[in-house]
């Protein structure tokens, strides 16, 4: 049996997922008006979660930069030569996260074994591989998917790439973890029921875009 925290997770999902997507593809003004409701709740939750701390002004700095990274990802840069393909690197890198949290999340609950770190229990080695596998096979079919890119397959540098964006949005789950632990709170909100705060939903993606964003600006992902 589906305990009901998984059922609350999946239903909030069958939702969240389709509308992040409507948003993201139709890009103009809709796409900017998500982001910036993301960005005030996400600010709005990291300043409950950290107020009174010294590194509380540290972080709006940090979202603002991530936040302006989505912005310019979606707006900026285009996969192929196709107009109106500027979503497809933030779909991708979505796709990449969302894929790493989810089978980190299956990986770990069926395998469980050794934890990976103490500033996240929940984390284990087996969820972190998971994580890697479902990044990659979610990619293969995105690049497949004639209706995104189509017939592309994965090279060793497309490999690298996803294994890279993965690993930093692992990372960025666990340092979220870090202050949750330090401010001795569970979740960093309550507006996703199964998930918690939207912070605890994109905490890999904030680190993941500005880390894409920047190897953007040095032409280094068109060696992918």
């Amino acid at each position: 049996m589906i305990n009901k925290e998984l059922q609350k997770r999946i239903l909030s999902s069958i939702v969240l997922i389709p509308l992040a997507l409507f948003f993201i593809i139709k890009g103009s003004f809709l796409f900017n008006f998500f982001i910036s409701i993301c960005f005030f709740i996400t600010c709005y939750e990291w300043h409950m979660m950290t107020r009174n701390k010294r590194y509380n002004l540290f972080g709006f700095i940090f979202l603002i930069f991530s936040f302006y990274s989505i912005y310019k990802i979606r707006n900026m840069f285009g996969i192929t030569s196709r107009t109106g393909d500027e979503y497809l690197w933030l779909l991708l890198i979505t796709i990449v996260c969302v894929a790493t949290d989810i089978g980190g999340y299956i990986f770990g609950k069926i395998f469980k074994g050794p934890k990976l770190t103490k500033f996240s229990p929940n984390k284990a080695y087996a969820g972190m591989i998971g994580g890697y596998f479902l990044s990659i096979i979610s990619i293969n079919i995105y690049l497949q998917n004639p209706y995104f890119i189509g017939g592309v397959e994965i090279t060793r540098q497309i490999f690298v790439f996803i294994i890279l964006i993965s690993t930093v949005s692992q990372l960025g789950d666990i340092i979220i973890s870090y202050f949750k632990r330090l401010s001795k709170i569970k979740d960093t909100g309550k507006i996703i029921p199964g998930h918690g705060g939207l912070l605890d939903r994109i905490d890999g993606m904030i680190f993941a875009f500005p880390f894409t964003y920047l190897i953007f600006l040095t032409n280094i992902h068109h060696y992918f």
